[in-house]
């Protein structure tokens, strides 16, 4: 089932941040699930993301667009989007941060909708690419990723979780007139 006509993507508010935190760790604990440690996933506390969502939220640096999907109301799916980085720089091509979408959502079409909504701001930017980082064994992210265009471009890199490394992989797609 398809629900992009009934989903409306908006740029997200401060208040949104509750709803945003129980999505994000909802789609960690659903999406991510025996690709990294148990405890961590388990350990994962909605009221502390949402304090970190409002520290991120308020702090967010020139070019950062936070936007939410809503359906009838309820927000059931965040994405973030910005400059590249490259280690402290910023490059001209843009980032996919985040994308989540409520676990009970999964395949109705929000995801798709955020995502598309992202590539279009991006490509109104000036933005040549747009660069993503999905964990290497979460097959169902990359074929959602490779749906939309994107494809893996070499680049790996490991991140540290419970002192376990989960190694993730570099999606890029071109943008506008470039692709």
């Amino acid at each position: 089932m398809n629900d992009d006509h009934r989903i409306g993507i908006r740029r997200m508010r401060l208040a949104d941040c509750d709803r945003v935190a129980e999505i994000r760790v909802g789609g960690w604990r659903s999406a991510y699930q025996g690709l990294m440690p148990q405890s961590y996933l388990d350990a994962m506390d909605v009221a502390q993301d949402a304090d970190r969502r409002r520290v991120h939220f308020t702090g967010a640096g020139r070019g950062v667009v936070n936007l939410v999907a809503e359906e009838e109301d309820r927000v059931v799916g965040w994405a973030c989007h910005g400059p590249y980085r490259n280690g402290e720089a910023h490059t001209e091509d843009a980032e996919l941060y985040a994308l989540y979408v409520d676990p009970v959502r999964y395949g109705a079409g929000t995801g798709h909708a955020l995502l598309q909504e992202s590539i279009r701001r991006c490509t109104a930017a000036g933005r040549r690419r747009l660069l993503l980082w999905v964990l290497k064994d979460n097959t169902r992210a990359r074929r959602f990723y490779e749906r939309a265009g994107f494809r893996a471009d070499g680049a790996e890199e490991p991140f540290e979780v419970d002192g376990v490394e989960v190694p993730e992989v570099r999606y890029a797609r071109e943008l506008g007139a470039h692709r």
